[in-house]
């Protein structure tokens, strides 16, 4: 999945994972069955392009459920309870030939998922000579029909509009180097993304921070559209843990550490204990509540053991986060949603705000403090103290690192009156100097330059944090926004 930095798993860094992926995709052919009859052959012929289908479907995602071809009015009725059944989560639909309409309309209605129309033909062109030179009018025509999947699209086109049923289409060649497989490969990804969102329990620690209007939102919300749950915790519930984790578990998180990050040689051997203490804990806080991500503020008021569990949380969260538990400070529950997009993709998902203009090298310097995503980084993550949170409660151990260079996508939800919006912008990561603060921050180029850029992504309202991811991901992101019904707007 991940193209970044592998020492997290040359460390052994395995994700943590409470809920098995329950994914799985439905594929289809149609034909009709007045056909078979006429032309010899022909089922055969089709029945084996569906397979050519299945077979590369299986190569994006192994669990394929195959209806084969349906060709009556009852095998559509079967089909879409045996999808509905099955609880299968995108639908292919091959179109082989000319078909019926009424095939095809009962299986959609009946799965009620986003249904992908496969216009793919076998070769580039018919041999014109060859199927010219044919004696058999009637074979001729059998050889037409196994050429003719174009022919019933804009007929399910135009009953899908009417029934008020989504569809979208992909068009090319059967052949598996085509580049419109590129396409299916997309929509299967995003489909499986909408999928772990669905089943995504996001733990919600502490608070708001207080006077961020921008990060403040509507959780029904954010449910209705992603799905999964949000589960309220408490930090005394971290602080507590804390207390039961024993001087093996620490030793062990210790030797982690080591491994994972270049620990400066001007941190405290006390604050790493205290820093692993926390990790352990909150270990055991997402298996206790099986989390998938993470929100979390917590502004103290004089609770030393609250305090203390907060103050060495940085590292802990960025080993969660290298794991397929992102976790986003300041309570963005927005903004870790957007993380949690990124990581399902396999493009990590840095959590960033804007820090600075660089006019002369025209690029934005971009990030933040708290942790860091070890998987995208470019080299070893840097640890260093900070006497001061800045903004925040008490002193600790933090995390500097740079965004792995090359393409980078920003992601951003953007809550409006109307529902949400996700906001993307591809650019690239490039080397240079970076603010040597203990905060992650990365250098980053856009097309049309930093001017255009940041006036374009501001003009949409986000809210000041996004997520930063590796690779250009704007076409997945925007299939995923289709299969969720959430607009995408792309400014570069």
């Amino acid at each position: 999945m991940f193209e970044g930095n592998e020492i997290a798993v040359q460390q052994g860094l395995q994700p943590l994972k409470f809920q098995p992926l329950n994914f799985k995709v439905g594929v289809f052919g149609i034909g009709l069955e007045a056909y078979w009859s006429q032309f010899e052959g022909l089922k055969d012929r089709l029945e084996g392009y569906l397979g050519q289908v299945e077979t590369q479907l299986r190569s994006f995602h192994p669990e394929v459920l195959n209806l084969g071809l349906i060709d009556t009015i009852d095998k559509a009725f079967d089909a879409g309870k045996t999808f509905k059944t099955a609880g299968v989560d995108i639908i292919f639909l091959y179109v082989s030939t000319y078909a019926l309409s009424a095939t095809v309309l009962p299986v959609i209605r009946k799965a009620n998922v986003p249904v992908i129309v496969l216009n793919l033909a076998p070769e580039q062109a018919i041999d014109y000579k060859s199927f010219n030179d044919m004696q058999d009018r009637v074979k001729q025509t059998g050889t037409w029909l196994a050429y003719c999947s174009s022919c019933s699209v804009p007929e399910l086109a135009n009953v899908f509009q009417r029934a008020n049923l989504k569809f979208h289409q992909v068009t090319g060649l059967l052949k598996p180097e085509d580049p419109c497989w590129d396409e299916v490969e997309a929509w299967v990804q995003a489909a499986r993304v909408a999928n772990v969102l669905e089943h995504n329990r996001m733990g919600c620690m502490g608070h708001y921070y207080s006077g961020m209007l921008d990060i403040y939102t509507d959780c029904t919300r954010q449910l209705a559209t992603f799905g999964g749950h949000m589960e309220l915790l408490e930090v005394e519930e971290l602080a507590t843990l804390r207390d039961a984790v024993n001087s093996e578990e620490i030793e062990a998180r210790l030797k982690l550490f080591d491994g994972l990050f270049d620990i400066q040689e001007d941190c405290l051997a006390e604050d790493l204990k205290r820093a692993a203490r926390t990790s352990v804990a909150l270990d055991q806080m997402a298996t206790k509540y099986k989390l998938g991500s993470i929100a979390y503020y917590y502004k103290g008021t004089g609770n030393a053991a609250n305090e203390e569990a907060i103050s060495s949380i940085i590292l802990g969260n960025s080993l969660l986060t290298a794991r397929g538990i992102p976790v986003a400070g300041e309570y963005e529950i927005k903004n870790v949603q957007a993380m949690k997009i990124m990581d399902a993709f396999g493009a990590g998902g840095s959590f960033s705000e804007f820090y600075a203009m660089d006019y002369k090298d025209d690029v934005v310097l971009l990030g933040h403090d708290g942790p860091g995503h070890i998987r995208i980084a470019e080299g070893k993550i840097k640890v260093r103290p900070l006497r001061v949170y800045h903004g925040k409660v008490g002193s600790g151990l933090s995390i500097e690192m740079m965004v792995k260079n090359g393409p980078v996508t920003l992601l951003s939800i953007v809550e409006k009156d109307a529902g949400l919006l996700l906001l993307v912008a591809e650019g690239h990561s490039v080397a240079g100097p970076i603010l040597e603060i203990g905060n992650t921050n990365s250098r980053y180029k856009f097309e049309g330059g930093i001017r255009n850029f940041v006036e374009a992504w501001n003009s949409h309202g986000p809210a000041h944090h996004c997520a930063i991811g590796i690779g250009h991901l704007a076409h997945k992101i925007k299939k995923l926004g289709a299969i969720l019904d959430i607009p995408v707007v792309q400014v570069c």
